[in-house]
């Protein structure tokens, strides 16, 4: 780890980590995500974005940083830079060097910053910092987590009976539920196109799965497979990282649905989970409204994440939120246009 001189030892300044050294930073932080690995950093530059990680500390230790995104602004007005599910700071008070930080090493225009979940703990005041809400969210910033400890009955007791019941009749069917490898990536392409095209939803093509494969598999995640007698009816990416799990990409077949195998698969994902160690699963993506809302409209809604609401509701989860996206503008001129091509779009 290289760092730049400063004249007061006792002050952080930049540091340039490794990517296993960034790692073990942030796998060891109580918001320990995902989306701040250098692997998902990896991934994204190779599909649109640019990565950097911005860190502050000593010469041998990380105390504050972020993996950051780059994402370039048309008509040469720079760059967005965007930090997924973090950034992190042993304390507060370190949180404006690093946005400061990320200005000097990005130059971006503006940054956009999801902090993500505060499960404990007291959530930074962004708008003390100079933050303000944004119009745009990059991941859903509302979710449903299952808590997946105890017993396997005891998890089956906070579902509800439609749920439980269909599970125990997926397990009952005759599919088999397996690991893929990653010559399966091909085929859980196919059935994502499938179930895009029949549900209305973008998905990403066979080139991004398979760098998902290369880079997060398996060390963070799995692929699993429902088949029944050769016909892949079911499959799902699962990841996970400290307690936590992330069902982030999932497909389904519109043959044989009486056999449940959406069901099936994810109480095998609850499974690897909890053999990874995890405390919660968390199933990526409702709807942004508060849940009383969510049961009023769930039934007439099939729009946007509405339809996978009514699927997601029924696991005995939490509906929770997380601070959302927020913006720092740097450049004010540019981000001005910003929040108006924004305002024009919708």
């Amino acid at each position: 780890m290289s760092d730049q001189s400063f004249s007061d030892k006792s002050k952080i300044g930049l540091i340039h980590p490794s990517d296993s050294e960034w790692d073990r930073f942030a796998c060891a932080q109580p918001r320990a995500h995902l989306l701040q690995l250098s692997a998902w950093g990896a991934l994204k530059s190779q599909f649109e974005w640019e990565r950097q990680i911005v860190a502050l500390g000593s010469r041998d230790q990380i105390q504050a940083g972020a993996l950051t995104l780059l994402k370039r602004l048309p008509l040469g007005m720079g760059a967005m830079a965007y930090v997924p599910m973090g950034g992190y700071a042993e304390n507060e008070t370190q949180f404006a060097q690093l946005w400061d930080a990320i200005k000097s090493q990005t130059g971006a225009a503006f940054i956009k910053l999801e902090p993500g979940h505060f499960t404990s703990g007291k959530a930074p005041d962004l708008a003390d910092m100079g933050f303000r809400e944004s119009p745009q969210t990059i991941q859903p910033p509302r979710t449903i987590v299952i808590d997946i400890a105890g017993e396997d009955e005891a998890i089956l007791g906070r579902m509800n009976q439609g749920t439980r019941r269909k599970i125990r009749k997926s397990l009952k069917s005759g599919i088999e539920y397996d690991e893929g490898s990653r010559a399966d990536i091909s085929e859980f392409s196919r059935l994502m196109a499938q179930t895009s095209e029949r549900n209305t939803f973008g998905v990403h093509n066979e080139a991004y799965f398979g760098k998902v494969y290369d880079l997060l598999m398996p060390k963070y995640g799995a692929l699993l497979l429902a088949r029944h007698k050769g016909d892949l009816l079911a499959a799902i990416m699962v990841f996970a990282l400290g307690d936590k799990a992330w069902y982030l990409y999932g497909a389904s077949s519109r043959g044989k649905g009486n056999l449940y195998a959406t069901y099936g698969i994810q109480w095998a994902a609850i499974q690897w989970a909890k053999q990874r160690g995890c405390r919660y699963y968390d199933l990526w993506g409702v709807p942004d409204h508060d849940e009383a809302t969510l049961e009023a409209q769930f039934k007439e809604r099939r729009d946007g994440l509405w339809g996978v609401y009514g699927f997601k509701r029924g696991w005995g989860g939490e509906v929770c939120r997380s601070l959302g996206a927020w913006d720092k503008a740097l450049n004010p001129l540019v981000y001005a246009a910003y929040r108006a091509a924004l305002k024009l779009r919708s």
